[in-house]
Order: C-alpha cells, then structure tokens, then sequence
C-alpha cells in the first residue's frame, strides 16, 4: 500500500492522497510532499519519474536491487541507497530490506524492497517531532536515516552479545558440541560480514549529505544530521571490532582444541606408562625358565610388590606434573 503525506508550512496538511496529486503539490515552494512505494513495478515508477524529472539511471538502480549504499547526485535531486537492518529469528542471518530515496528541493520519495522495513515507526518519529517540519525535506530524511542507524545499533548490539556468549562457551569446564560451537562461529562471522557490508559505507553517505555545497541540509538541521554521522561512525567501528572478535574467538576456539588433544594424550601417556609396569613384570615372571622365586609364594609376593611400587611412583610423578 502506498503512502504519502504532505506538509505545508511545517505542517501536515493532508495525507492518504493519491500519488496521481503529487505533481500539483510540488508547484507549491511551501508545500512538502512525502510518499512510499513498496516494492513498485516499472510502469509504475516510469510515471513517478516522469512527474518528478527523475534520472533514468536513478530509477534504473531502483529496479535493480542489491546495490551498495551510496549517495548519487543529480542536477534535479539527489539519488540514496540505504539498508534498513534487522536479525532473523533466533541466531538466523540478517534480514536486510533495500530502501531507495530521492530526495528533490520540496519531495522525498521512498521506495521499499519489501515490508520488512517499518515505515510506521519512521512515520511515528516525524509526528513526535513535529516541531521540526518546518525545515521540509531535510528534516523528513533525517528521520528516515536515523531510524535506519538506530536499527543498525540493535543489529550490532545483539551480534555483540553472541560474541559474548561464545567467550563463555569457550573457557566452560565441559565444553559442548565442538561442531555445533564451530558452526554457529562459521554462522556469526558470516552475519558479520554482511552487517558490515551495509554499515561501513553509510559513512560516506551521510558524510556526503551534510556537504555544505550540496544545500540540502539546513544550517538548523546540521546538528541533528551530525549527530547520525556519529552514531554510524560508531557503528562502524563496533563492527569492526566484532569482526575481530568472532576471529579471535575462532583463532582461541582451534587453540583450546589443541590443548585439550595434548591434555588427553598427556592422560592416554601417562596411564599407558603405569599398565605397562604389570604388564612387564608379569610378563617376565611368566617366563618358563627358573628363576629367583619360581614356583614359590615369595616370587609371587615379590612380583606383585614390584607391581604396586612401580605403578605407584609413576602415578605420583605424572600426578605431581599434572599430567592426570
């Protein structure tokens, strides 16, 4: 379903409109006009670009998807690609929803892949500050990028905490199932991976919106637009930063298992040593030749001390090097 809005003078004037009226809104300099496509056709989007005097490779981007985020300028609007972000049930893979925004001098446009991507909460964050309408379109896509970087926080914060949870997992007393913790590490790098994907470029992008040259921001907006250039910022680093963790953890994870082999060949070693004590000494009072103590008690006696003091001494050698 499509939705569109429109702001006069800072305030909303009307909404539900057909997107047929857009173009006798926009001749307004005091008007603003906001509408939402959800997953458009081409014909579609041919009619709307037509209106508004879109860039054909604009629009071809939109009907292409999978595109990086980026900020395209144009001599009539500017062109953005962002990612609304969010995790899959449980510790599945990220669902990512592409959002394409043209931005003109009193519209802004938002095209979305799917559904995933609320656009009522960003609707619901221009109502609360509705003080700030007056200042148009700036004020419309900042909303709309500060919703996508919240959403890429809560992303990067539940990523972090299975990090953590798998630092735990790793110094347990009894580990669990080593393929199932190396699977669900194989599974976070590669979520990392493509959260980072998403992330890191908004950088540019926002960097490139508050340009002064570009005019698109209002010297009264530039502080809130500030404010999500250090949120994505740090964002960025976060993701850096798990990036490294998840690889720390497996680097950790391959260590641990090595040290644990060498621990129970240490253990196998060292009981292996102590069997091998009877072993010789009955073996060598089996043999069928005389020999001190043969067919007698004492020889028996003799042979089994033999054995006690032998395997004793070696089980307190390896106990004290800790090797049982």
């Amino acid at each position: 379903m499509d939705r569109t809005r429109l702001y006069r003078d800072g305030v909303l004037e009307a909404e539900g409109f057909p997107i047929a009226d857009v173009s006798e809104y926009i001749k307004d300099p005091s008007a603003t006009v906001w509408f939402d496509l959800l997953a458009p056709t081409p014909e579609k989007l041919a009619v709307i670009s037509e209106e508004l005097g879109l860039h054909p490779l604009a629009v071809e981007d939109v009907l292409h998807p999978h595109q990086r985020p980026k900020l395209d300028i144009y001599e009539s609007h500017l062109f953005l690609t962002v990612y609304a972000v969010r995790l899959g049930g449980g510790d599945g893979p990220l669902d990512l929803t592409e959002v394409s925004v043209f931005v003109t001098r009193n519209a802004l446009v938002t095209v979305r892949s799917d559904d995933t991507c609320d656009i009522d909460a960003v609707v619901a964050r221009w109502d609360a500050e509705g003080g700030l309408a007056r200042h148009g379109v700036s004020f419309l896509l900042h909303s709309l990028l500060d919703y996508v970087v919240d959403g890429h926080f809560d992303v990067a914060q539940a990523l972090d905490d299975q990090v953590e949870e798998l630092e735990d997992q790793l110094f347990t007393d009894r580990p669990g199932d080593g393929r199932a913790m190396q699977r669900q590490m194989f599974d976070l790098r590669r979520t990392t991976v493509r959260f980072r994907r998403v992330v890191v470029p908004m950088r540019e992008v926002v960097n490139s919106l508050i340009r002064r040259d570009l005019r698109v921001v209002e010297p009264e907006m530039a502080p809130y637009y500030q404010d999500v250039y250090d949120h994505v910022l740090r964002v960025s680093e976060w993701t850096e930063s798990l990036r490294e963790l998840v690889g720390n953890v497996y680097e950790t994870h391959l260590n641990l298992q090595g040290y644990r082999m060498n621990d129970i060949m240490k253990r196998v070693t060292s009981w292996a040593a102590i069997i091998a004590v009877p072993t010789l000494i009955t073996g060598f009072y089996g043999q069928n030749i005389p020999f001190p103590g043969f067919s007698h008690a004492a020889g028996f006696w003799t042979s089994s001390l033999l054995i006690i003091v032998a395997s004793s001494i070696l089980y307190l050698v390896f106990r004290k090097k800790d090797w049982i």
